[in-house]
């Protein structure tokens, strides 16, 4: 049997290959860390976006509840028929009554 000779690496190899380590190691670490930071970043700015809108939608549900009940006030017959009588001078029309008279005679003796 043969004997086999180990190989030994040299210092200069195994040096090199560590700094090599030792660099790949530190790149995937900023860059992790720098895509970790624009993910959070971009999480940070959505939900500022979000809380902002839902501000809005407060505020556009408090003005349309303001807008009806203007238009509940203003369409009141009370205020509607105030403005008539004060600012246009108007004055309420008097009732109409009708009578029709039936001559029952005439409607019994056909039958």
């Amino acid at each position: 049997m043969p004997i086999r000779k180990h190989k030994r690496r040299s210092k200069r190899n195994r040096e090199f290959f560590q700094t090599l380590l030792f660099f790949s190691t530190t790149i995937l670490s900023i860059a992790g860390l720098i895509a970790y930071l624009w993910v959070y970043t971009e999480v940070d700015e959505n939900m500022f976006g979000i809380e902002i809108q839902t501000q809005v939608i407060k505020e556009l549900q408090n003005s349309v509840r303001e807008l009806e009940m203007d238009i509940a006030n203003l369409s009141s017959s009370t205020r509607i028929s105030n403005f008539a009588r004060n600012k246009l001078e108007m004055i309420p029309a008097e009732p109409e009554t009708l009578t029709i008279y039936i001559n029952n005679n005439s409607l019994t003796s056909n039958f």
